[in-house]
């Protein structure tokens, strides 16, 4: 055989060769769908079924009931709302108003309490106005946000967690000069 036809035989099996790998390459997308629906991984035929948050107890509901106190502050201070029902697990934020009365800064810090004495040790606060103190201007208002989880540990015979917050007035914070700006 002629070096030219050697070359033309050995031009059409690459070719074959080339058609065959493109055509295995586009064979194999629906034998991968196949084998991810069989097995779950990376499921691209029900895209739609979204991650589910396994650590949240749908079976079990709390009820939350919020409460407000000031010691010896000129404040309004109260939960927006009295009572949340929440699943064990789940992301909650309330919100509490609290008003300045005074015509004079006050400032304040806010400490928790929980009825009962166990769910204290189940209650996971993430962002809560308690972390510092506050300073509120003469007739300012303002809602504050508290973000917490209840640990799905928590017993099962408590269906009702009290959380109470009492702010007492913080001496000689609210009287302090700002510090001028060094601009």
């Amino acid at each position: 055989m002629s070096r030219d036809a050697a070359n033309r035989v050995l031009l059409r099996k690459l070719a074959f060769v080339a058609v065959a790998m493109f055509g295995f390459g586009f064979a194999l997308v629906p034998f991968y769908k196949q084998i991810c629906e069989v097995t779950g991984i990376n499921n691209l035929i029900k895209p739609d079924t979204g991650p589910v948050n396994t650590q949240v107890d749908t079976s079990r509901t709390v009820t939350i009931e919020l409460d407000a106190n000031t010691q010896g502050l000129p404040w309004r201070f109260a939960p927006v709302e009295r009572t949340v029902r929440v699943h064990p697990g789940e992301l909650v934020q309330v919100t509490y108003e609290i008003v300045n009365d005074s015509s004079r800064p006050v400032a304040g810090q806010a400490i928790p309490s929980y009825g009962p004495k166990v769910a204290a040790e189940h209650f996971r606060k993430l962002e809560c106005f308690c972390f510092k103190q506050q300073v509120f201007q003469p007739g300012e208002t303002r809602q504050m946000p508290v973000v917490f989880v209840i640990d799905p540990k928590l017993p099962a015979d408590v269906n009702t967690i009290t959380l109470s917050y009492t702010f007492f007035e913080v001496q000689g914070v609210a009287e302090q000069p700002r510090k001028p700006d060094a601009s």
